[in-house]
């Protein structure tokens, strides 16, 4: 897989991190420095940690799925992005939070934000791509996208959380389709 589509995959995986950002600035109203960079190490930490055990869970299963890889790409990332809409879509959020710091609570947040990104590592195994770039690329992403969007959260609030969600997901099935057509030899131009 290409650096650019990487690039595209990462930020599209940071929009989840960003979302939940964003609600934390915009709840969190006497955050401080300290607990920003947790956030961030945290959330890109586990983002670059999940597309890892992904990949190595998809070598295992290589000689099984080789022949079919760019069906598995493309519906393993049509399923994240679709999850992600539908997510982003739904209207059972929480919109009440204390204004308190927990690292309990960020772990789990951490994980919950992250879990299409161990698909994502399966894909790059299934389509025999190396890991150590893409999982510095999306962890660098989402660490950067973490800051930002508790940065604007306390700013504007979270008004834009569910739509970059929803371009997340847009951006993982357009990546997914791109994957599908190239495995079955048809020229893409995006």
């Amino acid at each position: 897989m290409d650096l650019i589509s990487t690039l595209l995959i990462a930020i599209a995986l940071a929009m989840d991190a960003f979302s939940v950002s964003l609600s934390k600035g915009f709840s969190l109203k006497n955050i401080k420095k300290s607990q920003i960079l947790w956030f961030a190490i945290f959330f890109g930490g586990f983002q670059a940690i999940m597309p890892l055990i992904g990949w190595l869970a998809g070598t295992q299963l290589e000689v099984i799925v080789s022949a079919i890889a760019p069906w598995i790409a493309f519906i393993l990332l049509a399923l994240i992005g679709a999850n992600m809409i539908r997510e982003s879509l739904s209207e059972d959020e929480e919109n009440t939070e204390e204004d308190k710091f927990s690292f309990k609570e960020l772990t789990l947040l951490a994980i919950a934000t992250s879990i299409d990104a161990f698909a994502v590592g399966v894909t790059y195994a299934v389509l025999k791509t190396p890991i150590l770039i893409p999982i510095i690329i999306i962890g660098v992403v989402a660490f950067l996208f973490t800051i930002a969007g508790i940065l604007i959260g306390k700013k504007v609030g979270d008004y834009f959380g569910s739509k970059m969600e929803i371009i997340g997901g847009i951006i993982l099935i357009l990546l997914g389709i791109k994957i599908l057509l190239e495995g079955l030899g048809i020229l893409v131009l995006f």
